[in-house]
């Protein structure tokens, strides 16, 4: 299940009342310069990177109407000795994790990686992700 870390760090210097629009102008400015971890577990259980993917600049954008940001990264794929069950994306201070998996069928998984990621090494992978700004900001409400 995708979980999300640092909402409370980036919010608590916030002055003023917070809304959702200005908790997606801090989420914007967190996540500017995010990057996305494409892990794998080696036979030993230890964690692999297969993938080191970066935010494309022009790709973030805030939807006012769903109140979400969306945004792409992209990279190369950094090794294919092993499967890809993790990924982080982390910004200055907000971050989210979860499984991921290359197969639909696959239960369990918070994303599954688009057709980009082919599994080559080399192969340049593009992902794309949303947050949901109202869910995070009810989150804060009830905390």
């Amino acid at each position: 299940m995708r979980q999300e870390q640092g909402l409370e760090a980036l919010v608590c210097g916030y002055t003023g009342k917070l809304t959702v629009s200005a908790l997606s102008g801090l989420l914007l400015e967190d996540l500017k310069s995010c990057y996305c971890l494409i892990s794998g577990n080696s036979e030993n259980e230890q964690p692999v990177l297969l993938a080191d993917l970066k935010i494309i600049p022009d790709s973030l954008n805030y939807d006012m109407f769903d109140q979400r940001i969306e945004f792409t990264v992209a990279g190369e794929i950094l090794s294919d000795q092993f499967v890809p069950l993790i990924y982080t994306v982390q910004g200055d201070i907000f971050s989210f994790y979860g499984r991921c998996s290359t197969i639909a069928q696959v239960c369990g998984v918070d994303l599954y990686l688009s057709a980009s990621y082919t599994g080559k090494k080399t192969d340049s992978v593009r992902q794309n992700f949303s947050v949901s700004v109202k869910r995070l900001f009810k989150t804060l409400e009830f905390s």
